[in-house]
């Protein structure tokens, strides 16, 4: 069955059309791992990891890599700031291969929670420094890059097209753009390959420009043609990295061997949080963990993103998260009540919903119409083993692992809370109910929420 992608390239949705009939070529940008990873950039791994399912439910093998940044991602896209693995390390009072290595195992312990697969190779920008050098040698010899007191800079002005994956007008930014911060470029918009190393730098290589450090941009590049060649099937990450990274890979690559590494580029939307952007200063970066604390399987988070395509922004609220809790239940018992059912199906009814699910995720992931025949599925009046077959079949691109049984989460309540709670009920008794409000709303103040119900009050975290 053909599958057709939205390719950023193009801004078309195409037909996939791969270069090696049986392996598909993929590389991802990973993270940065100087702090936690947030739901937000699981969004993104998710969306990345249904595309490798998607693709080899329809036959095919994959050959997936990913990098890890442990240097050269400074605080600013504009070759400003510091690194922010020395920025973090700093703040923690840590040597920055601490913090790597922290919040790297951090990154996987979430995409194991997610049930996300590990690419089949995992790439670390500081073992790959002798390939990224070899790149930036080549970029020069080419004509490609030029040396000034302080960087190695790509020449923009050198390539046939700069940008080729934004709408960006370059000589409109140019007219409002502020005076570059570095004199010696020849172009604003010349981003750095390489970076010579001030004394007390903390991550510095020996270089034939003296000890320095490689920028952002060329680790991928570098990594990416080591291990998937000179041009690969599928680059993917999300959208923030349209406007400078991807941008960037791909004038690298033109620069080295004249050719766009990817065939089809593909980019994942943002996450909001209560319809706003994620932000420290309001209060509303979540991590795995806080769905965890509030007695959720992580699971639901996976399923939650399938109620919204992955080139939409998906708004993420808590009472969305509680619904779609209920629904993995729903989802989970309409498999057991499949698979213990006694009716006979017909094929031909089997086979109908099998090529409509395909047909869904094969038109760009498109998980929230896909979803919609698995729910036909679960609904359908006769029980039968023949309908659980079929969804664990499509559990195999969903991911929500439907055969293992939920297991709720009893959630710990401080004594405190108990406490105030209990005096709450007492006020309720005696119709104090100024009192009974001045009660919930500390215990709300604490981070709690209470709800009463003709079963009794219910009480949970945030």
């Amino acid at each position: 069955m053909d599958i057709y992608f939205y390719n950023t390239l193009t801004k078309t949705k195409e037909l996939f059309k791969p270069i090696d009939e049986k392996e598909i070529r993929i590389y991802s940008c990973g993270p940065t791992v100087y702090k936690d990873a947030t739901i937000g950039n699981m969004r993104t791994n998710l969306f990345q990891d249904v595309l490798r399912r998607v693709l080899r439910y329809n036959g095919y093998t994959i050959k997936h890599a990913m990098n890890i940044t442990d240097v050269g991602h400074l605080v600013s896209d504009g070759d400003e700031g510091e690194d922010k693995m020395l920025k973090s390390a700093r703040e923690e009072k840590k040597s920055p291969m601490e913090i790597a290595k922290h919040y790297t195992e951090l990154f996987f312990q979430d995409l194991a929670l997610l049930n996300i697969e590990t690419p089949e190779i995992v790439c670390k920008a500081t073992d790959h420094i002798q390939d990224m050098l070899k790149y930036v040698q080549k970029l020069i010899e080419n004509g490609y890059a030029y040396e000034t007191s302080t960087t190695i800079y790509f020449d923009i002005a050198k390539l046939d097209q700069y940008p080729i994956l934004s709408n960006v007008n370059l000589e409109e930014q140019k007219a409002g753009a502020r005076v570059d911060i570095d004199p010696e470029k020849r172009n604003p918009y010349d981003f750095a390959l390489w970076i010579k190393a001030p004394e007390n730098h903390l991550m510095k290589w020996d270089s034939p420009w003296g000890p320095s450090y490689p920028g952002w941009h060329i680790e991928c590049s570098a990594m990416g043609q080591k291990y998937l060649g000179e041009q690969f099937d599928i680059h993917t990450g999300g959208i923030d990295l349209i406007p400078t990274h991807h941008e960037n890979e791909i004038a690298q690559s033109k620069g080295k061997c004249g050719k766009i590494p990817a065939n089809y580029w593909m980019h994942g939307e943002y996450l909001l949080i209560d319809g706003g952007k994620m932000s420290k200063s309001l209060g509303n970066v979540y991590l795995m963990k806080d769905l965890i604390e509030r007695g959720y399987d992580p699971l639901v988070y996976r399923l939650f993103s399938y109620t919204c395509h992955y080139r939409n922004k998906l708004n993420f609220t808590w009472e969305g998260i509680e619904a779609t809790s209920k629904s993995l239940e729903r989802l989970k018992n309409g498999y057991q009540l499949h698979l213990t059912g006694k009716e006979e199906v017909e094929d031909t009814i089997i086979e109908d919903l099998e090529k409509r699910f395909q047909q869904a995720i094969n038109d760009d992931l498109n998980m929230p119409l896909a979803m919609g025949v698995v729910w036909e599925v679960v609904k359908q009046e006769k029980k039968s083993p023949k309908f659980a077959t079929l969804l664990a079949k499509f559990d195999t691109v969903l991911g929500l692992k439907i055969k293992e049984p939920i297991v709720k989460k009893e959630q710990e309540i401080p004594q405190e809370i108990l406490t105030l709670v209990e005096q709450r009920k007492e006020a309720r008794k005696k119709k104090d109910w100024a009192k009974s409000d001045e009660l919930r709303d500390l215990i709300q103040s604490k981070g709690y929420e209470i709800k009463d119900t003709k079963e009794g009050t219910e009480i949970k975290k945030k």
